[in-house]
């Protein structure tokens, strides 16, 4: 049996919204199993694949806020880390 772990966090620079705290980790962590070591890294490919389109996806909007003075990616951190475990 095998373990997919992933970790999703974020945070966002009290300059970038109206919410003046300080910055914030919120993470998000999903456990889901797998019968073998081939399928737990078949869906770790995957994730990953998706994540990272999803940040260039987000890079890029706000590369475009930043044109116009808006925001800056800077101001965004976003970490995620997939792993497959042994059970």
């Amino acid at each position: 049996m095998w373990v997919l772990m992933y970790v999703f966090s974020y945070s966002v620079s009290p300059a970038a919204t109206s919410d003046k705290a300080e910055w914030r980790l919120l993470p998000t962590v999903v456990f889901q199993e797998f019968s073998s070591e081939e399928r737990c890294k078949a869906a770790k490919a995957s994730l990953e694949g998706s994540l990272k389109h999803a940040g260039d996806r987000l890079r890029s909007g706000l590369e475009d806020l930043k044109s116009i003075g808006k925001a800056d990616p800077s101001q965004i951190i976003i970490a995620y880390n997939v792993e497959c475990l042994p059970k």
